[in-house]
């Protein structure tokens, strides 16, 4: 099947923002429908993630793990969308597929760099875009997560968080509690994620509010970020480790020595 659409969109970098981006930094630019080639597709997109990642990204920061995006070129990012021109018979006309050429309406892709999922796997094909398999990463393989274990996760109500705290309970986590910054999120992690207890980080003494709420210590401590009330961040020493010695797996997850376990 052949595009009737002339011309798409795409959305570019216009200026490195010098904070948080607003919409002046970037712009939309026309140009014509591409079309694929031999073992390329033609992809209309229908979600995107605008990852936490690409903050970094637009701004340039030193010593990312990831390319700056460069001004006057196009943004990217992951995607999910439907085929609608092949030339691969392995990525048919009609395929859901996910791939890194978000920010456009239409992306043209190698086939071999796209992946076709299930459409009917979630509600939504935009689940695809979810942060799951960190959360599932971080738990089973950096913290290793055992059945009656407490997990304490920051920011859980985050993207990654919200999902952390309800895999943790799928995989028979005994205590689930989270680190949030407001009542509402508290209520939204407990009433709708299935979590046990919320720890507001602005309360102190927010150690205390900690053990209160693990009474038996801890034994997984999930973060996502090089910051958080407990491991330092704004809060200071004195909250760093509330339940005995902080095992770290990078940035993913911890694994706490709560005292009640001896290996």
């Amino acid at each position: 099947m052949t595009s009737t659409i002339a011309t798409t969109r795409s959305i570019h970098l216009a200026a490195r923002p010098g904070g948080f981006p607003e919409l002046t930094d970037f712009r939309t630019v026309d140009h014509p429908m591409p079309a694929p080639a031999a073992g390329q597709v033609l992809i209309r997109n229908l979600f995107m993630s605008i990852d936490p990642g690409s903050l970094m990204q637009i701004g340039a920061f030193p010593g990312i793990p990831l390319p700056p995006f460069e001004i006057g070129e196009t943004l990217s990012g992951d995607a999910i969308g439907e085929v609608i021109e092949s030339g691969d018979p392995a990525v048919p006309e009609g395929a859901v597929v996910l791939h890194r050429l978000g920010w456009r309406e239409h992306a043209l892709a190698d086939a071999g760099t796209v992946r076709v999922v299930d459409p009917d796997a979630y509600p939504s094909p935009s689940g695809y875009l979810g942060f799951g398999l960190v959360a599932y990463a971080g738990l089973t393989v950096a913290a290793e997560l055992r059945r009656g274990d407490t997990v304490f996760v920051s920011s859980a109500a985050g993207a990654t968080g919200s999902l952390a705290g309800q895999i943790a309970r799928l995989l028979g986590a005994g205590r689930v509690v989270g680190s949030v910054g407001s009542p509402r999120k508290a209520a939204h992690i407990i009433e709708e994620l299935g979590y046990d207890a919320a720890v507001d980080y602005h309360d102190d003494p927010f150690v205390d509010r900690l053990r209160a709420a693990t009474p038996d210590g801890v034994d997984v401590y999930f973060r996502q970020c090089r910051r958080s009330p407990v491991a330092g961040g704004d809060r200071g020493d004195e909250s760093r480790r509330p339940h005995r010695a902080l095992w770290r797996f990078g940035q993913a997850a911890c694994r706490w020595r709560a005292g009640r376990r001896s290996g």
